[in-house]
């Protein structure tokens, strides 16, 4: 037995494709009065004007927004709208981690015997930053073709983990972390469809409920530490009832992680708002994105390397004190654990968001590999006198040692 992708009833194998060919026929109704010029032309993917998707049409995006965002949630609800029976669009879904070559090719392959039988698929590929260069490239194609419709979810930058090529087939949806409001929506709203009693006071809640009871406060406390994470939030709500409330787990249910990976999107953003913040001499920004660094785990070290990298960038001869100052702030990292660590990190970065800032050996230097590749032909060679030549044998080959520091035809040139 298999099942009619079009009524989605089961048929006999050997039934399936006479009764496909009449269901086709039945469900095609609603667009037999269109003009015959108008038939099979491959329509433009558009959002509508409201900003969700149509029940025709489904363009190629990516979903980009932290965790417990709605991003999967968003992807059902476009699955809820492919399922109708009624339309066209028939939807799939996997995950970027654990699809392969050969879990792709039966996708693709879902999807060419879609189009034979007048319908469309839509694959949603979750983690889509997982996905190798090569099967990227294989959804390029048959994205260009029209045989699908992508719609993937991701946590870190397309433009950083998708190739350009498939990236400019895509739309970028941006989806920020969810603000306090929306959390105690959710949660009321949950505990709404679970009969869960919220009241002001456990202590008044009367002797007689046997339903499950929750404070407002407890709701306000779940917002509170789940950091924008409508799925942390609703897994602590699962964690409450099931101990009665958080007095007795309060000290054990830590504060959600902040959303951050040292090797991802927020490890990058955090780190340059960090410099910025010194590169604008704001000692109050500069202390908040170090500690917000540390308490997220990274490793001091590499804060550490950063400050060195702006005491020479933006303080330069301005301050040479800034550079000693996070050098020792550097190698006194690698003598002390982790607590004192963080108070000397915490010294230099007030220390240069102080300081007078003085970027011209940074321009200076920028300035001079812009002349060394603007060259044409090959680079000058270093001059005679410059060289790791003996003095006798620049003397035998007549060579002036006075003459010019910088390459033949270069004397003019002037950097400071």
């Amino acid at each position: 037995m298999e099942i009619c992708p079009v009524c989605f009833k089961e048929f006999p194998t050997n039934e399936l494709e006479n009764h496909v060919e009449t269901c086709l026929f039945l469900h095609s109704s609603d667009t037999s009065s269109e003009p015959n010029r108008t038939r099979g032309r491959k329509r433009t993917s558009v959002l509508p004007c409201n900003g969700g998707p149509s029940t025709s049409e489904v363009p190629n995006m990516v979903l980009w927004g932290p965790p417990g965002c709605g991003k999967t949630s968003l992807a059902n609800i476009i699955r809820g709208m492919c399922e109708k029976t009624f339309t066209k669009l028939r939807y799939i879904g996997t995950c970027g981690v654990n699809c392969g070559g050969r879990d792709l090719e039966k996708i693709i392959m879902e999807a060419e015997k879609a189009v034979k039988l007048g319908l469309h698929m839509v694959v949603f590929i979750d983690e889509i930053h997982q996905l190798s260069k090569r099967l990227q490239d294989v959804l390029w194609e048959y994205i260009l073709r029209g045989t699908l419709t992508l719609i993937g979810a991701t946590t870190e930058n397309p433009s950083f983990c998708i190739k350009s090529a498939l990236l400019n087939l895509l739309r970028v949806i941006v989806m920020q972390k969810l603000k306090r409001s929306d959390l105690i929506a959710i949660l009321e709203d949950t505990t709404r469809q679970l009969s869960i009693n919220v009241v002001h006071n456990k202590l008044f809640q009367g002797t007689n409920c046997k339903r499950p009871v929750i404070t407002h406060s407890d709701i306000t406390w779940l917002v509170d530490t789940s950091d924008g994470d409508a799925r942390i939030a609703l897994n602590n709500l699962q964690l409450m009832l099931c101990h009665d409330g958080y007095g007795s787990i309060k000290s054990e249910m830590k504060k959600s992680h902040m959303m951050y990976d040292r090797r991802g999107e927020e490890h990058h953003n955090t780190i340059a708002a960090m410099h910025e913040s010194i590169r604008g001499s704001n000692d109050n920004a500069a202390i908040y994105w170090t500690a917000r660094m540390l308490v997220s785990g990274e490793d001091p070290l590499f804060i550490a390397r950063r400050l060195v990298r702006a005491a020479s960038e933006e303080m330069g001869n301005s301050d040479p004190n800034s550079l000693q100052l996070a050098v020792s702030t550097m190698h006194g990292c690698q003598l002390l654990d982790r607590g004192d660590r963080e108070v000397l990190l915490a010294q230099c970065a007030l220390y240069l968001a102080r300081a007078p800032t003085l970027k011209r050996e940074y321009f200076r230097l920028e300035k001079v590999k812009q002349v060394i590749a603007d060259c044409h032909g090959p680079q000058p060679s270093v001059p005679f006198h410059l060289r790791n030549i003996p003095e006798k044998l620049l003397a035998e080959l007549g060579v002036d040692n006075k003459r010019s520091f910088m390459p033949e035809g270069m004397e003019h040139l002037k950097f400071y």
